[in-house]
């Protein structure tokens, strides 16, 4: 029962109809939630060039499933900063080496040092935040970075840079409905200019279709058997079933508005609160 309890899911206590739909879609047994998957994942880490050398800091790791990725790439250090302990337990459980960690904190204040990162990534979180604190988590990731350092974020984007307000509108109020969570998606224009804001120059930028639920991105991400143990158990919970189906309408009704994006960027010589904060659409976000 200890062993049990200490590689609990995050939010285990709610009924499937009130959790999160990440951490939902986590007890299903899907293990990599971000919005391009894991080929997206992967593409941003490229980008990214972890190397030997570098100290790096991952935003919100959830499952684990990019750290893994990460660590293989067995960089000088390694910290993830993760809010919600059951989740930092699992994480911790990956690690290895006496200069890797997990800690329970916040992206928008943690207790790294000043420039003590070379690279710092998030993925599928700044998604979930206001405008306010979107800029918050940039700042404190340009905070922790050396100059020169790469930053990489993996995000819902929307489609267009004109898209309609009311459209804007409908697809924030879908996706509150269906997963539970305020979701903020912004435009790659908007992303940019949030990145650019906080000090960096982007050197990255890739877009893919968001197709989290469809049946060959779930084989891609979690593997035939990983897939298939989805289906099941989301065949034996209905109510969980019910919550999954409606997140799977939402992201087909709105599919030619919404896109997985990444971007990395570099850290200027200038540091942040030196730069104009530029507001990204703040009637949006």
């Amino acid at each position: 029962m200890q062993i049990a309890k200490k590689m609990a899911l995050p939010k285990t206590g709610l009924s499937p109809g009130k959790i999160p739909g990440h951490w939902l879609l986590a007890r299903l047994g899907k293990r990599v939630l971000r919005p391009g998957g894991v080929r997206l994942t992967r593409r941003m880490l490229e980008s990214l060039t972890i190397q030997s050398s570098d100290a790096v800091v991952e935003f919100a790791p959830g499952m684990g499933a990019t750290a893994r990725i990460t660590l293989n790439l067995h960089p000088a250090s390694y910290t993830a900063i993760e809010d919600d302990e059951d989740a930092a337990v699992r994480v911790r459980s990956l690690l290895t080496g006496p200069n890797q960690q997990c800690l329970v904190g916040k992206a928008q204040a943690t207790p790294v040092p000043d420039q003590a990162a070379t690279v710092v990534y998030g993925e599928a979180m700044l998604t979930m935040q206001g405008a306010e604190q979107k800029h918050r988590i940039v700042q404190e990731a340009f905070r922790i970075l050396k100059p020169g350092g790469r930053y990489g974020i993996h995000e819902l984007c929307l489609v267009s840079d004109d898209l309609d307000d009311k459209i804007r509108r409908e697809i924030e109020q879908a996706l509150a409905q269906t997963i539970h969570v305020g979701a903020r998606p912004l435009t790659s224009t908007e992303w940019r200019m949030l990145l650019e804001a906080g000090g960096s120059s982007v050197k990255t930028e890739v877009r893919c279709p968001m197709r989290l639920l469809e049946p060959d991105r779930l084989i891609q991400d979690e593997g035939l058997w990983g897939a298939l143990r989805f289906v099941t158990n989301l065949i034996r919970d209905k109510e969980a079933r019910q919550r999954v189906l409606a997140m799977r309408r939402t992201f087909m009704k709105y599919h030619s508005n919404m896109a997985a994006i990444v971007l990395v960027g570099t850290k200027l010589s200038e540091p942040y609160g030196t730069r104009e904060v530029v507001n990204v659409a703040p009637s949006h976000v």
